[in-house]
């Protein structure tokens, strides 16, 4: 049976001494805390050459000493050593309340960390997109590596199973323009241009703008759903151990039927929003619908529609890469799915109508207003 703990003082060459002597564990410590607290004189030097053994107690009852003299410590065996390091490097001060900040300094401190995780990523969603890019390259060079199911499945998830959440706001959306564009121009008895708005708003914007924002929040969010939680379960890192790329296997086939089902959407919903803003102006203007058409016809350029085409795919792009860039850093815990899922949803829209302005200044710079 180890010996009870004890230490004693001596008087060096170099200054005081504390040598402790027994077994430095909880079951043998009895006083020495106590007597330790009491210490008046300052040591200089801690030994523990005459130790019988040391638990995790016991270290820190020596590093506690040895940091409130600012002594140090000698003669203890390599396993001593290292357990009094290791505690060593768990002893924080913890502040029950955390020091009061400049207000200025904290608001600034947070734009300049939002600044900086926006910034990583958007160089991380740059590299995503090369690596969509080689990926799409490799799959042109070997067309067999093309999942063409997995594109197919992905078109139904992306595009036929929106057809009713798209056409139901479309539709609203449309009865709104109508209604709002009617009341404002009944003002200068010109509520006949109230077709021209909805015609060239529909086809040119909000068709595709809202389009992609439902888009966003329905599919782009299942990509990073559905990649976050293949990435926590390890089957990605399983795909490449097999020699499978989840570039291709994954993210080449949902950004493809994004890219090709969104110019479709878009022009969908922006006839079915044409629909719902007519059957507004038939029963609250008196346009018949015949009417209503011809004006449409008269009022609307083509390069409206090719507007709205232009956009659509460029539109998918982003939000697929989004959904699936977010669901790829996904690490840690279930509750980083949520979060990245949300990231992607947010980063996404932010990007369609950054995007949407660019384009409308483009296209007004090139003439095609």
């Amino acid at each position: 049976m180890s010996a009870q703990a004890d230490f004693i003082e001596e008087q060096g060459e170099s200054g005081r001494i504390l040598r402790f002597t027994g077994s430095l564990s909880i079951a043998s410590l009895g006083n020495v805390p106590a007597r330790l607290e009491a210490l008046n004189t300052p040591i200089d030097e801690i030994r523990l050459d005459q130790l019988d053994h040391i638990d995790t107690i016991g270290a820190w009852l020596v590093h506690k000493t040895a940091h409130d003299h600012d002594a140090e410590i000698t003669g203890a065996d390599e396993d001593a050593t290292r357990l009094i390091e290791q505690v060593a490097k768990s002893h924080q001060v913890v502040r029950m309340r955390p020091d009061r900040t400049n207000a200025f300094a904290r608001v600034l401190g947070e734009i300049g960390s939002a600044t900086a995780v926006a910034g990583q990523t958007m160089l991380g969603l740059l590299g995503f997109f090369g690596a969509t890019c080689v990926a799409a390259f490799n799959v042109i060079r070997h067309p067999s590596r093309l999942r063409i199911n997995a594109v197919i499945q992905r078109f139904e998830v992306v595009g036929v199973s929106a057809l009713g959440i798209i056409g139901l706001m479309s539709f609203l959306i449309g009865i709104v323009i109508a209604q709002q564009g009617a009341v404002q121009l009944r003002q200068f008895g010109a509520e006949v241009y109230t077709i021209n708005l909805i015609g060239r708003l529909t086809l040119r914007e909000l068709g595709v703008l809202m389009t992609a924002i439902m888009v966003a929040g329905r599919s782009g969010s299942a990509f990073a759903a559905q990649l976050g939680t293949m990435k926590l379960t390890e089957e990605i890192d399983a795909m490449r151990t097999i020699g499978v790329s989840p570039m291709e296997a994954l993210v080449l086939p949902r950004v493809l039927a994004a890219v090709f089902m969104m110019p479709l959407l878009g022009f969908y919903a922006s006839i079915v929003a044409i629909i719902g803003g007519g059957m507004l102006c038939w029963v609250s203007l008196g346009i018949p619908p015949i009417t209503f058409i011809q004006r449409i016809q008269e009022v609307v350029p083509i390069t409206d529609l090719y507007v709205g085409l232009v956009k659509a795919p460029v539109f998918g792009a982003i939000i697929a890469m989004s959904g699936c860039f977010q669901g790829m850093q996904v690490k840690g815990n279930a509750e980083e799915v949520g979060l990245r899922t949300t990231a992607a949803v947010v980063q996404a829209i932010f990007m369609v109508i950054v995007l949407d302005a660019f384009f409308a200044v483009f296209f007004t710079w090139i003439d095609w207003i």
